[in-house]
């Protein structure tokens, strides 16, 4: 059956990559968490999207710039100003503690993209490990190298390429690379592609799903999880 995680958390309705967002979807009953990873100056996991905090909190400047006490300053509510009081920054070690004894996947975005953070994959692949969560972690980025990296250092966890792209055969080309997961857009897919994905062996983690009809049909061509916004109401269109 095609699983639910939240993206971000509940964070249509919660503000994102918070630890008020994240227990709102396991309250939901999601079947997993999709959320980003930082590495701040005092090389601390955090959990935030952007490279900076400007969009996301009441303060301002680069994540990597910051240690975790400075970050802990500022409020990340700000998209939902005053509703629902101070949201703080959350560690991965903060997540962690929350779903260590719940069957829930965690899909885990490093955010190197812009900036590289060294060592960040074997600083996540160590706290993974001190939880005994490695099977229940996907790792994922857009950046491929990243990725390979996760997979040499840690072979026993699953990871996916993530692809804002249309590439050809993006299975096999996944496949080919000893990954198991594909994470497309869903605008790229379609049942061709869907079928291409499954028989070069890959997992589809499909992202951001928010309406019932995409919900629907994704579903029904069967993509292996869905990611929204609101899983709260994915979870109904689906089951």
């Amino acid at each position: 059956m095609t699983k639910v995680f939240g993206h971000r958390g509940c964070s249509g309705t919660y503000p994102e990559n918070t630890m008020l967002a994240f227990r709102k979807a396991v309250e939901a009953g999601v079947d997993g968490m999709e959320f980003d990873l930082h590495l701040t100056k005092d090389n601390k996991l955090v959990i935030i999207h952007d490279e900076t905090i400007d969009r996301t909190s009441n303060g301002s400047g680069a994540v990597r710039d910051m240690t975790l006490e400075e970050l802990r300053q500022y409020d990340f509510s700000a998209a939902f100003p005053g509703e629902y009081g101070v949201c703080r920054i959350p560690t991965l070690e903060e997540y962690f503690e929350m779903v260590k004894d719940l069957p829930l996947i965690s899909n885990i975005e490093l955010k190197t993209g812009v900036w590289e953070y060294p060592g960040i994959e074997q600083a996540a692949i160590d706290m993974v490990r001190a939880y005994h969560l490695e099977d229940r972690i996907i790792f994922s980025s857009f950046n491929h190298t990243t990725v390979e990296r996760c997979k040499a250092l840690a072979p026993d966890i699953k990871c996916g390429f993530l692809t804002e792209n249309w590439p050809s055969r993006f299975g096999a080309y996944t496949a080919l690379h000893g990954i198991e997961c594909c994470h497309p857009p869903l605008h790229m897919l379609s049942e061709k592609t869907v079928a291409e994905m499954h028989d070069a062996g890959c997992e589809i983690n499909t992202w951001t799903v928010n309406t019932e009809e995409d919900a629907k049909r994704l579903a029904g061509w069967g993509v292996d999880a869905l990611i929204g916004n609101y899983p709260e109401r994915m979870l109904g269109w689906i089951k």
